[in-house]
């Protein structure tokens, strides 16, 4: 994401970095290991909170300083009410974004508190568009089943190709043939439904033959106890994950 905003014209000297280690490998950007680090005089108009749920507890009290700052999560999990109970009233945008946004095709679903400004949603805004495309709700409920959907989502579609190069070598091909198929496939469909105006749907439906071979795979993945329950009952589990990491 940071490289996504630096391309997009955010100066080097406008971005400060926390990170324990103290390497994010992008010249030109201020790192320091913790809060107290950063460059004398710094005080951000956004702070990213870009810190997985189980250790939110432990590194967000020392940023109540900023009451002015917007804070922008990308925590899943983590509602509104629980960066209000440390941070107080402050101005908060609670996002999930997911890796896509590493080539600038990123999914990002956000929700923002009551004291979050117009100004300060456009800015949450401009950073989350320069990784992706971003969508907004206002009910927080459904951040549990966007994380489910959008933010595991990749994952999904990474076990697609993978078992589809099982599938492959299973069939008879050669491993690294069958991988090179399923990559090439997985990748260049997701791109035509990028581009099309059509739906899924209709593009399955496209590319499928009466009585062809791809309407004999259908009849497999689409049998009653094949794909679509399997994929509900995943996003099922993904979602009530998410609501325990509130917890």
């Amino acid at each position: 994401m940071l490289d996504g905003w630096l391309d997009q014209g955010v100066k080097t000297s406008d971005v400060a970095v926390i990170e324990p280690s103290g390497d994010i490998g992008r010249a030109g950007v201020a790192v320091a290991k913790d809060i107290d680090g950063l460059p004398a005089g710094f005080t951000p108009d956004v702070v990213v909170l870009a810190v997985k749920p189980q250790m939110m507890d432990g590194a967000l009290p020392p940023y109540a300083r900023f009451k002015d700052a917007l804070f922008l999560s990308i925590a899943a999990g983590k509602t509104l009410a629980y960066f209000e109970k440390t941070l107080g009233d402050v101005a908060i945008v609670r996002a999930m974004p997911n890796t896509p946004a590493a080539v600038r095709r990123g999914m990002t679903v956000v929700v923002p508190n009551a004291k979050a400004s117009a100004a300060q949603r456009q800015a949450a805004e401009a950073l989350l568009t320069s990784v992706g495309d971003v969508a907004w709700v206002e009910d927080e409920g459904l951040m549990d089943a966007v994380t489910a959907v959008s933010g595991s989502g990749p994952a999904y579609v990474f076990l697609l190709a993978e078992v589809m190069t099982q599938a492959g070598v299973a069939a008879g091909l050669p491993e690294d043939l069958a991988a090179r198929l399923a990559r090439a496939t997985v990748s260049g469909s997701g791109e035509l439904l990028n581009r099309s105006a059509e739906s899924a749907a209709q593009l399955r439906q496209n590319v499928t033959s009466p009585n062809g071979t791809t309407f004999a795979a259908l009849q497999v993945l689409m049998a009653e106890d094949a794909m679509a329950p399997l994929m509900t009952k995943a996003v099922a589990a993904a979602t009530l994950r998410s609501r325990e990491l509130a917890s």
